[in-house]
């Protein structure tokens, strides 16, 4: 698409609306920049995570079948791809969150990695910020590396594959995983 030729108002609009149809589509869910919503639709999507929907609960953002709490953050790598400095994360030391689901999308939307990170580790590697009372958490290559991060960054791809397939009517959320459950049982009973 090509919008060289497009007024800088109507880009603008452009932007308001295209926001208003991913909400219509239940893919975002607030006004915000529509990364952080996103990667929490991916997420709940592709796990079949309830998402908390009260802002009292700042501190996580889904909860899983087994209960388990996740903070779901994100960052798009463009211009700076070396910033992967997740937004802030607050009260960190209460554990208002048992795992950290984290996200970068490339400068386009794609997948670049994804991981879940357990709270303790998240912890061990965050710096505090006096200055904004919260603490700073970069994603970076290592974090991949260290014992007890999950790397689901293929999951998340193709939670992504399904959503840019779908067409342009809200439906309701489902899991890419039990998807994929269902039919590895059908091939192996085939």
């Amino acid at each position: 698409m090509n919008l060289s030729a497009v007024t800088v108002k109507d880009l603008l609009v452009l932007g308001v609306d295209a926001n208003a149809e991913l909400r219509r589509r239940g893919i975002i869910r607030t006004e915000n920049n529509p990364i952080g919503d996103f990667a929490e639709y991916l997420f709940c999507r592709a796990f079949s995570w309830r998402p908390v929907n009260s802002n009292s609960e700042k501190e996580m953002d889904a909860v899983g079948p087994d209960r388990t709490r996740y903070q779901i953050k994100a960052r798009r790598l463009a211009g700076n791809a070396g910033d992967r400095q997740l937004s802030a994360l607050r009260k960190l030391p209460e554990k208002g969150f048992d795992k950290l689901a984290a996200v970068l999308f490339d400068a386009r939307f794609g997948i670049e990695r994804a991981a879940i990170i357990p709270h303790a580790l998240v912890l061990a590697n965050a710096t505090h910020q006096g200055h904004t009372n919260s603490w700073r958490f970069i994603l970076r290559d290592e974090v991949w590396t260290w014992g007890g991060v999950e790397d689901v960054t293929a999951v998340l791809r193709a939670a992504l594959m399904t959503v840019s397939a779908e067409p342009a009517q809200a439906e309701p959320r489902f899991s890419v995983l039990s998807g994929l459950r269902k039919a590895q049982g059908a091939i192996s009973r085939g």
